[in-house]
């Protein structure tokens, strides 16, 4: 079969060249939140210092290509690996014998401590792991994946979870407890000590969710901050879990799962020789994986060094205090829970709202997070500074007290009263399109465009607040569903142009 030429002559000429890719890269990366500056209070962690910034992403450029399948062909990814988990057990206490993985980030390590112990007790019919309710939603992915139940606990006043409920509510199925230091939407620490030790007298696995913290608490506890008791220096603690791409501030995405022995880790190795190809090995739930995220985070862990994350916790910490301290002296606002790490969650009362503050603190240039009400518990604004947004404190507390009275005199979002009951009467279950589309419409957001965000938010978040967890999930997943569509050439030559 001959190519058709000048078909290949025309399609050649619509490609890209290698500037105008970058340029288009940029520009569109102009229209995304800054993941610099101190600004960002989610999804992002900035240590403020440009050189590790510029490390890290040369390291991710020069590994790029390489592969973490096959250790004894990358042997450099492998030594990597190992002084990063060596670095991580010096740091939470594990004792000698401790073995650790590196994963892509905080999820896969979750989903690996709860297939491990799912895969440990292949005498367990129906597989069990029980959660306070304050635990990420990590582990009811797992669950899902892995057809483990979730036995949830209900969390006390102080949103920690509690030892005596936890420990009742483990039983003959259940395979793993779990804790966290601390919980994403609060900040706190979990009584770890307690909880660890009703797992250990049932012979059940513990893990400890330090995804978040586990960068953090450490220097706290040695900058004579009081943190409870969460690491291996716990008995009955099996495995951690800790981020290095939060307050390690390597670049996304690299976790690090700890495990108290190997023998708690085998179970999460997957091998197959069950073909007339290669004999698959691996340690994480991927094959293939590009090497650019570990030689990043180890290329950041190494420039900054203990003595240099101890002065980035400390900066980190500072501000954290003069956060909790100015918040609680804005009228109308509150900390929801002494911070133990460096989340701070905050509430409004009855004068203000918290959506209406999340759009003012946007129009003024921040990115702050509304969590929606659960349970009993109220909306809350999350926030999570980083050692970068230490210089700029004060300019954040001043625009959160400006928000304030703005929302103030905005006023509560109000939901039209019938869509507030067209919202709690409908099925999750049974969704259509049509009531999708209602609901977008009554949000203000284009449903013929893909549901384009409107410019305030704050009513979207009010519709939610109506809807229960389960029409929230369900809802959410339909507006995914229209984000990601295939954007398709207008022109483009065939694979197998015609003779």
């Amino acid at each position: 079969m001959t190519h058709d030429r000048n078909n290949h002559d025309d399609h050649a000429a619509e490609q890209d060249g290698p500037g105008d890719v970058l340029a288009r890269l940029r520009a569109m990366q102009a229209g995304d939140v800054p993941v610099t500056g101190g600004r960002t209070l989610a999804y992002v962690y900035d240590s403020g210092l440009e050189e590790v910034d510029r490390v890290g992403r040369e390291a991710v450029a020069a590994y790029a290509g390489s592969n973490g399948l096959d250790p004894t062909a990358f042997p450099s990814l492998l030594a990597m690996e190992n002084e990063l988990v060596g670095f991580t057990c010096d740091l939470l206490d594990a004792p000698e014998g401790t073995v650790g993985t590196v994963t892509s980030g905080g999820t896969e390590s979750v989903l690996l401590a709860v297939q491990g112990a799912r895969d440990s007790r292949p005498d367990v019919d129906r597989p069990r792991m029980v959660l306070p309710s304050t635990a990420h939603p990590a582990f009811h992915k797992a669950a899902h994946y892995f057809g483990v139940e979730v036995v949830t606990v209900a969390v006390g006043a102080d949103f920690r979870a509690r030892p005596a409920a936890t420990a009742a509510a483990i039983d003959d199925r259940t395979v793993l407890v779990v804790a966290s230091a601390p919980s994403y939407a609060h900040g706190v620490v979990d009584p770890v000590g307690r909880i660890a030790a009703a797992a250990a007298a049932r012979g059940v696995r513990c893990h400890v969710d330090a995804c978040i913290g586990g960068w953090v608490l450490p220097y706290a506890a040695r900058l004579g901050r009081d943190v409870p008791p969460w690491t291996f220096a716990v008995p009955g603690v099996t495995s951690i879990s800790v981020d290095l791409h939060k307050y390690a501030y390597a670049p996304k995405g690299t976790s690090v799962l700890l495990h108290r022995d190997a023998a708690l880790r085998r179970p999460q190795y997957f091998t197959s020789a069950r073909w007339p190809g290669y004999t698959m090995l691996n340690s994480t739930m991927q094959s293939t994986r590009s090497g650019g995220p570990l030689a990043g985070a180890w290329a950041v862990v190494r420039q900054v060094g203990d003595a240099g994350y101890l002065d980035l916790t400390r900066t980190l910490l500072g501000a954290v205090d003069r956060l909790a301290e100015g918040i609680g002296a804005i009228e109308g606002l509150h900390v929801v829970a002494s911070p133990d790490a460096s989340l701070v969650a905050l509430g409004t009362d009855g004068s203000c709202d918290v959506f209406t503050l999340t759009d003012a603190m946007t129009r003024a240039g921040w990115l702050v997070q509304p969590q929606l009400s659960y349970d009993a518990m109220p909306p809350t604004l999350h926030l999570s500074p980083s050692a970068a947004t230490a210089p700029h404190v004060e300019e954040l507390l001043t625009d959160l007290a400006d928000a304030v009275l703005a929302a103030r005199r905005a006023g509560a979002v109000a939901v039209d009263p019938g869509v507030a009951d067209l919202v709690r009467a409908l099925d999750p279950a049974a969704l259509s399109d049509d009531d999708f589309d209602g609901l977008l419409a009554a949000a203000g957001m284009d449903a013929a465009a893909g549901g384009d965000l409107p410019e305030s938010m704050a009513e979207v978040n009010a519709l939610l607040d109506l809807a229960s967890p389960a029409l929230r999930e369900a809802l959410l997943g339909r507006f995914l569903e229209r984000l990601q569509q295939p954007v398709r050439a207008v022109a483009s030559t065939p694979v197998h142009p015609p003779r």
